[in-house]
């Protein structure tokens, strides 16, 4: 078969010919100043199927930035909540103050793809891609988020609003990196709210997705309100004819009947693969009232779960040592890969997926759908569950990592979730079993008495071809019973 019959999706796209690895933020805003084609990468959940999907092009040289302490951190002080750009959705989701002084950006956090996209993800990322879908775009907004970038000249701030510019196209310069995300903190859960429709209950891209934010005073009354809305243009935006309806009232059943046919009115969607415009514009005013309503009655947090499934054993990261501040496939890589000391080089243009099988000779992790969708090559990553094949292989560089294959404490002692698998009868074809395997093991190192649904939540990254749920389901539940 010649290159010109290849489908689409069986095509290379641009090759990965070397990772700098920053030591500082300083350090990397002068290698992003020197270079400025090189693109920077954190989570790189999106960046890396947009390579691959891209097309042939020139080799790219990738920025990570996922070690640098000047990026991390989550901070809540005068009324303010600050966001390092390196924190990851799962990290949101867990702070013990956040679901309570940000509950839309929380809410939005926990619906975006699984558990292990969550904990590789990032805030900034998604703002920076600037997709209309991007969730935490509209929970942002609601909120009146702003945007801090630096450069080599200095710091500039600006509102998200004026950050995202426009269809994945932000005010972004050549030469800057965010550096964090701020809002003003909410008083109580019951002053926002985010809420999404989708065509399933996870991994979903948002039909419609939604943030709202209101400032009532002590009777009640609307002072303010901020209402954003997504998957519905070019960009999310802010819908403040929606907002002015509500301001002066109590949010009575006529306030919000004007702020839902205020919000139909003011957008014009496009159709696309997951909706018709007319639909669209038939769900905005049940999506709008709903909201409003629960946010009345003080249910905006009703839904959040008591223990949020995160598939995060321990959170440890690693800084960038002298010696791997820039990698290509001639550099070998050090790791700890299932307990022992490894090393080999080829990481730069490999997803780490396709390393450890090619490298490590660990075949037990499977490649599914080589787009975070199925879970099949889930590994652990310093103690977070993430999906491999969307994972570049130097940003491993000196981590600690878990495969099915390191799971049983012993060769001839095996797991007590592998022996439920073996049991429950949940051992079909068994491709995606590896994936089950090691998201399990995680689950039951994160709570040991997991409910039915923080099994199907911490489950929701993994997918079974064969249907076969029920008895994988049943295994999690026997493994958590035979706690030895």
């Amino acid at each position: 078969m010649t290159a010109s019959q290849l489908h689409p999706v069986q095509e290379l796209g641009r090759v990965v010919q070397a990772v700098e690895r920053p030591r500082s933020l300083t350090h990397a805003l002068e290698i992003l100043a020197a270079n400025p084609a090189v693109q920077p990468i954190a989570g790189g959940t999106d960046l890396l199927l947009d390579l691959h999907r891209g097309g042939p092009g020139e080799p790219v040289m990738l920025l990570d930035l996922s070690g640098l302490a000047e990026l991390r951190g989550i901070t809540i002080n005068d009324g303010r909540v600050r966001i390092g750009a390196g924190m990851t959705h799962n990290e949101v989701i867990s702070h013990p103050e956040l679901p309570t002084v940000g509950l839309p950006l929380a809410q939005a956090c926990l619906e975006i793809g699984s558990p292990q996209l969550r904990n590789r993800a990032t805030i900034a990322g998604n703002i920076a891609t600037a997709s209309p879908a991007n969730d935490t775009i509209s929970a942002l907004l609601a909120l009146d988020a702003t945007v801090t970038l630096a450069s080599l000249s200095g710091e500039r701030t600006l509102p998200l609003d004026d950050f995202v510019t426009g269809f994945r196209t932000t005010d972004i310069e050549p030469g800057e990196l965010i550096t964090t995300i701020e809002f003003p903190a909410m008083s109580s859960p019951e002053d926002g709210i985010w809420v999404k429709l989708g065509n399933r209950s996870a991994q979903a891209i948002s039909v419609v997705h939604l943030g709202i934010v209101v400032d009532r005073d002590v009777v009640g009354i609307v002072r303010g309100a901020r209402i954003a809305i997504g998957s519905v243009a070019a960009r999310v935006v802010l819908l403040p004819e929606a907002a002015a309806a509500l301001i002066g009232s109590r949010l009575t059943d006529d306030a919000i009947k004007q702020a839902a046919e205020a919000a139909a009115d003011a957008v014009s969607p496009l159709d696309d693969v997951r909706a018709t415009a007319t639909y669209r514009v038939d769900t905005i005013p049940t999506l709008i009232t709903r909201a409003l309503t629960a946010i009345r009655e003080g249910l905006s947090a009703a839904a959040w779960p008591a223990r949020p499934v995160c598939l995060t054993v321990t959170s440890h990261d690693r800084p960038c040592s002298e010696d791997m501040a820039s990698i290509s496939d001639t550099t070998e890589i050090v790791v700890t890969l299932n307990g022992q000391r490894f090393t080999a080089p080829g990481a730069a243009s490999a997803n780490l997926l396709d390393w450890l099988r090619d490298e490590a000779s660990l075949t037990g992790t499977k490649e599914g759908c080589a787009e975070g969708e199925c879970g099949a090559c889930t590994v652990q990553l310093n103690g977070r569950n993430v999906m491999s094949c969307l994972v570049n292989a130097a940003q491993a560089t000196g981590a600690e990592i878990v495969t099915v294959e390191g799971v049983a404490p012993g060769p001839d002692d095996p797991h007590r979730i592998q022996k439920a698998f073996i049991d429950e009868f949940a051992v079909q074809c068994g491709f995606c079993i590896p994936g089950f395997i090691v998201t399990g093991t995680a689950l039951l190192e994160e709570m040991s008495d997991p409910t039915d649904d923080e099994i199907r939540l911490g489950l929701s990254g993994n997918l079974c071809r064969c249907t076969g749920y029920y008895p994988i389901i049943q295994a999690i539940r026997t493994a958590a019973v035979n706690v030895t």
